[in-house]
């Protein structure tokens, strides 16, 4: 019994707390303002129509009655009971029932008091009129309103006072009143718009929970579909079709699952490349050790070995500091440090720099048109960026005269300038099915150049990398300079990889942007 109570509340407290009970909520409160303001305007209205009703009404028993005092000769004064008088006329009573009259004399002493209203009431009403009316000024009505008691209902009340004149003095004074609901309608209009307020409200905190609650199904949609997803399975999609915001939520949702996706299935496919790379030189690794101990060697057996070894380490390191690079990348904790530079002077020191390299693998690395180019940038990583790029050409351009060429120059487009450096080789080209994914980490348009063991095993040296990291790496430090990188290449004939950057007017123009961009920071420290 205890257990039930206890998950009936805990289901009524995430009911309240729940989004569609709160949207039912303030739909029902704002509803219920607008309600109850339109109610109160249309009983504020009858009020005043009432009231707008009861003084014409008042108005035409003053004419009447003045033509009945007209030709009493005086005779209301008297101590007789004065009673409701009667339309000489029609012989109609001037009054109805639950009217008011009293006469009074000049002094506002009642003579004559015929109604509802006791004499003391009605000296009191008076006496405030009149005391609140300058006594020199004329006057030929006064309009006050008073509430009455009368059993256990409270009647309000609409009177007229007017002054009696004979002989053209003033004689006295007469009070006539009526009520302002005598039919009784404003506490029946009072009632009604209290029980169609409720009935409204109640109607619409039920079809606003039911509203709140059909709106919100889509938003379960997508709690139960982020319940169902795991690392293992990003493929549901919700597709719920809606052109509205949920269904611009869902479409958000199903594209961040996608891309999650594709981010999992990356980091798979990067951990299964990163483990094959390293178990090839570790193999080698453990190999040449256990080998080099396994029986006593010469001292050109255990050179070759080490030799071997440090090979394999050297490539091991490269292919670490490459991996860390792109966790830095990733992670945006590299900072470069802009400064004004000539991108041909960038170029030629990769030239002079991979030269040995080149002419290990008998490849003729030469630089062509190398104009001045002012750029931002950092160098170190536009150099490394470049030097993947070459290490690239020439690991691949392969055959009788090989060779890569690097050149740069500028062109014109819509944002500007660009300033561009061409690495070019006459390799065997890439097929087209390669080239979109010629970026991507670890991807190689050679499967077969896996290394096995026993490779550059004489020589204990080894090439480029050839890991497929360098033109990732290359495509991440040119984004980060706010440039591109193109490849375009033809089977049998070779491929050119160039960047993009945007350039400044000059060197000394960069060197003054440098400094303002400086002070800009200092400013904002």
């Amino acid at each position: 019994m205890f257990a039930r109570i206890k998950s009936g509340l805990n289901r009524l407290t995430l009911l309240f707390s729940s989004i569609r009970f709160r949207l039912a909520l303030w739909f029902v409160f704002i509803l219920g303002i607008v309600v109850v303001a339109f109610s109160a305007f249309i009983y504020i209205r009858q009020v005043q129509e009432l009231r707008a009703a009861a003084i014409g009404r008042l108005e035409i028993k003053a004419r009447r009655l003045g033509g009945f005092l007209r030709f009493s000769s005086g005779n209301f004064f008297q101590e007789t009971p004065l009673g409701f008088p009667v339309d000489p006329g029609s012989g109609i009573s001037i009054f109805q029932e639950g009217d008011e009259l009293a006469i009074l004399d000049p002094n506002g002493q009642i003579v004559q008091n015929v109604g509802p209203i006791d004499a003391k009431s009605i000296g009191q009403l008076v006496g405030d009129a009149l005391k609140n009316q300058n006594s020199d000024e004329a006057f030929s009505s006064l309009f006050i309103s008073a509430k009455t008691s009368g059993g256990n209902t409270r009647s309000e009340y609409i009177m007229m006072i007017a002054p009696i004149s004979i002989d053209g003095g003033r004689a006295g004074y007469f009070l006539i009143g009526n009520m302002v609901d005598p039919g009784g309608q404003l506490p029946r209009l009072f009632f009604s718009l209290i029980l169609g307020i409720l009935i409204t409200l109640a109607i619409a905190l039920a079809g606003g929970f039911w509203l709140a609650d059909r709106a919100m199904r889509p938003v379960k949609t997508i709690t139960h579909a982020a319940q169902a997803i795991g690392e293992s399975d990003l493929s549901m999609r919700l597709h719920l079709g809606r052109k509205d915001e949920l269904g611009e939520l869902a479409n958000t949702f199903d594209e961040m699952l996608a891309r999650l996706q594709a981010a999992f299935e990356r980091q798979r496919q990067f951990t299964a490349d990163a483990s094959h790379e390293l178990r090839t030189p570790l193999t080698i690794v453990e190999l040449e050790s256990s080998r080099a101990l396994a029986a006593q060697r010469s001292p050109e057996e255990y050179g070759r070995a080490l030799k071997v070894i440090q090979s394999e380490n050297q490539f091991m390191i490269r292919m670490v500091n490459n991996l860390l690079t792109l966790a830095r990348m990733d992670a945006g904790q590299v900072i470069l440090h802009n400064e004004s530079l000539d991108l041909s002077d960038v170029a030629l020191e990769v030239v002079e720099r991979l030269a040995p390299l080149a002419t290990n693998e008998q490849v003729r690395l030469s630089a062509g048109d190398l104009p001045e180019l002012a750029i931002m940038g950092d160098r170190q990583y536009l150099v490394q960026m470049l030097s993947n790029l070459v290490e690239n050409a020439i690991k691949y351009a392969k055959g009788e005269d090989s060779r890569v060429r690097v050149e740069t120059g500028s062109r014109e487009s819509e944002s500007g300038m660009l300033a561009w450096a061409r690495v070019s080789d006459n390799g065997p080209g890439i097929l087209p099915d390669h080239l979109p994914h010629l970026f991507d980490r670890f991807y190689q348009v050679d499967k077969s150049r896996t290394r096995q063991y026993g490779e550059h095993e004489a020589e204990g040296e080894r090439g480029p990398s050839g890991i497929g990291l360098g033109l990732s790496i290359a495509q991440w430090i040119a984004q980060a300079h706010g440039g591109e990188i193109h490849v375009q290449s033809e089977t049998g004939k070779g491929s050119a990889f160039e960047v993009s950057l945007p350039m400044v007017a000059s060197t000394s123009d960069a060197s003054q942007f440098e400094k303002e961009v400086e002070n800009e920071r200092n400013v904002g420290i």
